[in-house]
């Protein structure tokens, strides 16, 4: 373990920090939000347009690249950063989530609390051993196994800057002590993994700087989320995630982070997985959070929804809304964004009702940019000593 991340501010009314976390292929600022690549490509944006909208870091999908186009490809093709033109940081998950959600479908409702529509395909499609996780292909339905081991390696051969353990995902409602046991065999995973990770030298890898973060379970459990916190903060982790289930709604999320950061160590990088939310960003901030992921910028983008600062309607304006079809503005006022300094709600409109494909760019564009910038924001306010001005200003209540 080195010392990769250094705190330069703190807020003096909450947990909120700014820091730098230096890899491979240069420095983060953090708090920092990062698009999701998922199969090396944030969905319809060039490298460019990331970059020059503020984008420092992306993430990369192990389970996905692992089965399409295979690892041992992109390892020949010079690594992850090569093969998709991106020069600067990425992180790839370990590729747990997906096998447990993606794999038979239905236990990502339950992760976050709704009963799973096909429960009796998890029997089918995933079993879990001590060992590792069996599971078949999305894509053809292929056998594969993955090990803790084997996923260090794959991501290994991707290059990524900063990569994660494999984990167990257990499902909302398992219950405190299967929470437990899945938590326990987490922890056994990730010294596989450590120890996977730590041979590494003398390799003929792409990135051999790679760092390696641990992941925090619990459930929304108390002692466990202080259990798991102890025991992967105390091992030789370049950076923390907070993963497993995060409870049924934003509210018993702020409860799992706030039983689980006062027990990790200050020196490391707090990642709070797959979560993008305005008000969850901010919300994480004041709790300790130095780095976020989600899909949903460029989701929302496919589906006509434009990031606003319109807390009342969710963030959100329906691009689809008849309202929209004479409106000359911008998406959102004083966006600096290229969709709002080129282009009216108007022009918008009509390319989603004429389902013209360049409405779903401009849209995802703004929606990444609007994020990009939102922590840009929250990192000056920390620094400048106002992060609970800005905190009231966006959330309409005192930190």
């Amino acid at each position: 373990m080195t010392a990769n991340f250094t705190i330069t501010a703190r807020d003096g009314r909450s947990r909120a920090r700014a820091g730098v976390l230096r890899t491979a292929h240069g420095e983060v600022t953090t708090p920092v939000f990062m698009p999701v690549g998922t199969r090396a490509t944030v969905k319809a944006l060039t490298p460019a347009e990331l970059q020059e909208h503020g984008a420092s870091i992306i993430l990369g999908n192990t389970y996905h690249l692992y089965l399409q186009p295979g690892h041992e490809l992109i390892a020949r093709r010079g690594g992850l950063h090569r093969f998709m033109g991106w020069g600067g940081p990425i992180l790839t998950d370990s590729g747990g989530f997906q096998v447990f959600s993606l794999v038979y479908g239905g236990i990502a409702d339950e992760v976050k609390g709704r009963r799973p529509q096909h429960p009796e395909r998890l029997r089918d499609m995933v079993r879990v051993t001590e060992e590792a996780v069996i599971f078949k292909s999305y894509l053809d339905g292929s056998r594969h196994v993955f090990t803790p081991e084997r996923s260090i390696e794959v991501q290994h051969a991707l290059g990524a800057d900063v990569i994660v353990c494999f984990d167990e995902l257990p499902p909302f409602r398992a219950g405190y002590d299967y929470t437990r046991e899945s938590m326990e065999r987490t922890h056994r995973w990730a010294a596989r993994c450590l120890a996977t990770h730590q041979q590494r030298e003398g390799a003929n890898l792409p990135n051999p700087g790679q760092l390696l973060f641990g992941i925090v379970h619990g459930g929304v459990f108390a002692d466990l989320r202080q259990a798991s916190a102890e025991q992967i903060g105390g091992m030789a982790f370049d950076g923390l995630c907070i993963g497993g289930s995060l409870g049924a709604n934003k509210a018993q999320m702020y409860e799992v982070v706030d039983m689980t950061v006062p027990h990790l160590p200050d020196r490391l990088a707090r990642h709070l997985l797959g979560v993008g939310d305005v008000d969850d960003l901010l919300e994480g901030v004041a709790r300790g959070i130095d780095m976020f992921d989600c899909v949903s910028p460029t989701r929302l983008g496919r589906h006509g929804a434009a990031l606003v600062r319109d807390r009342e309607r969710g963030w959100k304006l329906n691009v689809d809304n008849a309202a929209l079809r004479e409106d000359d503005g911008p998406l959102q006022a004083g966006c600096g964004c290229y969709t709002c300094r080129h282009f009216s709600r108007a022009y918008i409109h009509h390319l989603f009702r004429a389902r013209e494909l360049l409405g779903i760019r401009l849209v995802s564009l703004h929606n990444v940019a609007f994020l990009l910038d939102l922590m840009a924001q929250t990192r000056a306010s920390i620094a400048a000593g106002r992060f609970g001005e800005l905190y009231a200003e966006w959330l309409g209540k005192p930190l």
